[in-house]
């Protein structure tokens, strides 16, 4: 029994007369005559179901495909010109195609299964023995086994699901739940199901092949005409292997809206099928949310509340996608990043797969850490401006409009590393989650607070496996020498001495590069500076006997962006200086351990900025830090006087240059706060507002030493740590001495960063 899937009667012609022909296999030929059936879930209930014989049931279809064009068949903006769809062609364009170009079609069968295999099946999965529900069962069979054969012929990036409001609404389980939330909130439970349904059809991404190639070529120039992509491919081999037993949730760091672009043709170039990728409402605009959607983006209302059965359609749609394999994608910062660091993870989907985990539905599901690093942005400038206070413009055409126009500029390079792939199964077990690890909770209180700590320490090892593998950049290395000098310009061979010995260390410690390489060659760092300055961030004065360089007015929070791409891979050498330096300055009886003390109470101030392994890791991280600097050190514990000798010696101090800003920042959320009457509540917006302005002020007296520390995003996560040390709980003496402590603190780490500037070696030069 033949189920042709067909739209033409000259498709069924195509198929009617293969099958009589010697291309079919050996193994489906039939000794007397074909019975063949349209493809269509009435026909099947009035004509298979009832059938009281066994026929092997053989889905197939036709396949049409585009003209290869330089090796391969995609459709071009010139097809839909021509009013055609190569994927779809009409029936005048069948025609013409059988009899003058045979290359374009296909003739593909699916598995094929007995009657009496379906009726099992079905009822083992669905339980529901109504004629309807397992005619729309065998349909969707069908369906998706000639939607993998066709797979085989075009490629596995064009993998879309299909019918899945359908599946889902007809699973048992998920019938089940909503029966129990019409229970629960007293829902009529046809209403409950209305409302299901129609959350799934605002969810599910509705794909199209068509749209997809469309689409892609027409957002390619937003970012092929700004980056030359460099993307490490090397791992995508073994990661395909991988993804097919299991589905793939790539998780990149966020800085660019080019971001799914970029991604979306590194993996289509390896023939990754399209990634669903789960996106905010704020990109549902026409016409960029209507096409968006028909390529595979999810758009997730921001906040749903307790519409528990929202909630439930969403939860069952991530569950369907891992069970059928099909590879998610989203930011799981939660947005771009404002400073240029990665952000604070947020949970929420990440939960979602967890829970497809925890309760049995998908074996497991590889979490692929993704770094996309960007040498130039022009978005940045409004990032930048949005941390003082000005207004994030709604996206739309217009925003589309003058965002494409801005991409025509040459930015440099885009480089794309993929993260060793983690098994959250694994890693939810190893971090003692109570529904997977063999240990369950006492009660509902403990299992929730275990759930919550395995799931942020899932989120910590996909940062540190992004951070592990983002390059440093040439605009990082020059924006973090220029922003180390106050109200000073440098000049070329000021800016070659403060990167040289960092290049060094980049290179001793075997560091992520860029295309570095440049900085070599004659004029290379010259090329750079005149690039950042055509991109505003960098002003150039050559009216003397040499040009000088430093940072535009105004663009000291967009060089920070650049620097702070890369500045994770400092942070541990400048607690290390600041260690040395207190260690120094405070000898004491044992100034070791004044120091390895000093270095884990300032790792401390900075835990809500930078992703810091546990204590006994930190400190075997800071050991190794130190032989680095002093390799003979692991013989005997370093005297404080020659590991002070031995930074000198290096040619440069980092931690004025990669940490002020945070610490700055931090200072005057402390002063605000030591300031304030600890009896009234801290209102959060109004806090920060007045952070912003007060920062301004504290920059005019010369109390913070660049423009980079007035950031509402570093405040917010200054304000972070102080609630995480209870100094925003309302109180009398006690809580405002923790504050004045807290801005002690601050006074005097800031006094260590000024020494490590005085001792700069590069410094020093400049000022001779």
């Amino acid at each position: 029994m033949v189920v042709a899937e067909t739209t033409t009667p000259i498709e069924r012609r195509l198929i009617s007369n293969w099958l009589r022909s010697a291309e079919v296999p050996a193994e489906y030929r039939a000794d007397g005559p074909v019975e063949e059936m349209e493809l269509d879930p009435g026909r099947l209930a009035q004509d298979l179901v009832g059938r009281d014989d066994d026929p092997l049931v053989l889905p197939v279809g036709v396949v049409w495909l585009p003209e290869a064009r330089d090796g391969e068949r995609r459709v071009r903006l010139s097809d839909i010109v021509a009013l055609t769809n190569p994927r779809n062609p009409n029936r005048f364009l069948q025609k013409w195609l059988v009899g003058r170009s045979p290359d374009r079609f296909r003739i593909v069968l699916a598995e094929p299964a007995r009657l009496s295999e379906l009726r099992a099946r079905h009822l083992a999965e669905d339980g529901d023995p109504a004629p309807e529900s397992f005619a729309r069962f065998v349909t969707h069979r069908a369906v998706v086994g000639l939607d993998r054969a066709e797979r085989a012929v075009i490629g596995d990036r064009y993998k879309v699901p299909k019918l899945v409001a359908e599946q889902i609404m007809d699973s048992a389980s998920f019938r089940r739940r909503l029966d129990a939330i019409s229970t629960e909130h007293n829902i009529a439970p046809e209403e409950v199901r209305i409302r299901a349904t129609s959350a799934l059809g605002e969810l599910v991404a509705v794909q199209s092949r068509l749209v997809t190639d469309l689409f892609t070529e027409m957002m390619r120039p937003l970012h092929s005409a700004a980056w030359t992509v460099r993307a490490d491919e090397t791992g995508l081999r073994s990661l395909r292997e991988l993804n097919r037993r299991y589905p793939l949730v790539f998780l990149p760091s966020h800085r660019s809206y080019a971001d799914a672009f970029v991604l979306g043709d590194v993996l289509a170039r390896n023939d990754f099928p399209r990634n669903h990728l789960m996106g905010g409402a704020n990109l549902t605009f026409w016409p960029i949310g209507p096409i968006a959607r028909r390529t595979g983006t999810v758009f997730i209302r921001r906040s749903f509340g307790d519409d528990a059965v929202y909630k439930a359609a969403l939860e069952e749609y991530f569950a369907y996608l891992l069970t059928k394999r099909f590879n998610l994608e989203w930011y799981f910062e939660g947005g771009r990043t404002r400073t240029g660091k990665l952000r604070s993870p947020r949970y929420g989907l990440l939960n979602y797969v967890a829970n497809a985990i925890r309760g049995g539905r998908v074996e497991d599901a590889m979490l692929v850490p993704v770094s996309i690093t960007y040498e130039g942005l022009a978005e940045v400038a409004a990032v930048a401006a949005e941390q003082t206070g000005a207004q994030k413009k709604p996206e739309g055409l217009t925003w589309l409009a003058k965002y494409a126009r801005n991409q025509r500029r040459r930015a440099g390079n885009v480089y794309v590393r993929f993260g060793e792939p983690l098994s959250m199964r694994s890693q939810l077990t190893a971090s003692g989650d109570p529904d997977l690890s063999g240990e369950p909770a006492a009660d509902e209180a403990e299992h929730t607070e275990r759930s919550r700590k395995a799931l942020q320490k899932v989120a910590f090892e996909v940062a540190v496996g992004i951070n592990c593998h983002t390059p440093v950049t040439v605009n990082c290395l020059v924006t973090l020498a220029l922003l180390g000098v106050r109200d000073r310009a440098l000049t070329l061979d000021e800016v070659r001495a403060v990167i040289a010995p960092v290049r060094r260390y980049i290179d001793a410690r075997g560091i992520p590069q860029g295309e570095l390489g440049v900085l070599d060659i004659e004029g290379g760092l010259e090329s750079v500076l005149s690039a950042l300055s055509d991109a505003g961030v960098v002003t150039t004065y050559a009216g003397g006997d040499e040009p000088v360089y430093s940072i535009q007015p105004g663009q000291h929070l967009v060089a920070a962006f650049y620097r702070n791409s890369g500045v994770h891979w400092f942070v541990n050498r400048a607690l290390m200086e600041l260690a040395v330096l207190h260690a120094h300055a405070n000898p004491g009886l044992d100034p070791v351990r004044a120091a390895w003390e000093e270095a884990k109470a300032v790792r401390d101030l900075l835990k809500f900025e930078f992703f810091f392994p546990d204590r006994d890791k930190f400190e075997a991280d800071m050991r190794d830090e130190l032989a680095l600097l002093m390799p003979s050190w692991r013989d005997a514990l370093p005297d404080v006087e020659l590991a002070l000798a031995a930074l000198l010696e290096t040619g440069f101090f980092m931690a004025h240059r990669a940490l002020r800003s945070f610490f700055d920042a931090q200072l005057v959320v402390a002063e605000r706060l030591a300031r304030r009457d600890p009896a009234l509540q801290v209102d959060r917006k109004t806090f920060l507002d007045e952070c912003v302005a007060v920062g301004r002020q504290m920059l005019l007296q010369g109390r913070l030493f660049g423009p980079e520390s007035v950031s509402s995003e570093l405040f917010t996560t200054a304000l972070q740590l102080a609630a995480n040390r209870g100094l925003l709980e309302r109180g009398g003496d006690e809580i405002r001495q923790g504050r004045e402590e807290f801005a002690a603190q601050l006074l005097a780490v800031g006094e260590r960063v000024r020494l490590a500037e005085s001792l700069d070696v590069s410094n020093r030069k400049a000022e001779r």
